[in-house]
């Protein structure tokens, strides 16, 4: 039989564990010091398709569902959807194809966002934080399937559009544009 006080502790352990299984990932709320500066650079002079931007390694939130998911809201609140139509092309391009202008590695998405591209992507330098356009990044990735499924963002809160991102079949990048 248990008493009281064991029943109070069996309890209070039971609780610290489900407390300590509960975290799924980290979610940061401060600039992310690896890309702090990034954006900061001078603008490059020549953004021709096929150029490499300087290397910065993983984006920070590619493993992150929380992460992918404000991407996501993102992807919407800055109005991205109004050029690349939800990811399936409109003035923009495609971003769920395995065609890539500029490349589909996370820093190729970054060096987009943030300087733009000749006729037709404006750059979002000093109006997007850093952390958002990594946010920006990892969502833009996992619209062609390059995100593992668990980190994927959950269904939208609007009437469907396409195929969510936890259905569609993985592409493999190919660089489109001459070096």
């Amino acid at each position: 039989m248990i008493t009281v006080g064991g029943r109070g502790l069996a309890i209070t352990g039971l609780a610290a564990l489900l407390t300590l299984g509960c975290e799924r990932e980290v979610r940061p709320f401060q600039d992310v010091s690896a890309s702090a500066a990034r954006s900061q650079k001078p603008a490059v002079g020549q953004l021709f398709p096929g150029t490499q931007p300087p290397a910065v390694g993983e984006s920070p939130f590619q493993h992150n569902a929380y992460a992918m998911s404000e991407g996501k809201r993102l992807f919407d609140a800055y109005n991205c959807s109004g050029c690349h139509a939800h990811g399936g092309g409109g003035m923009g391009p495609p971003l769920m194809d395995d065609q890539w202008i500029y490349g589909s590695q996370p820093a190729n998405i970054f060096d987009t966002i943030v300087e733009g591209r000749p006729n037709g992507m404006p750059s979002f330098r000093n109006k997007i934080p850093d952390q958002q356009v990594w946010q920006l990044v990892a969502y833009v990735q996992s619209m062609s399937g390059q995100a593992s499924i668990d980190v994927l963002p959950s269904r939208g809160d609007h009437m469907r559009y396409s195929t969510p991102e936890n259905a569609r079949r993985a592409e493999t990048p190919k660089q489109t544009g001459t070096p």
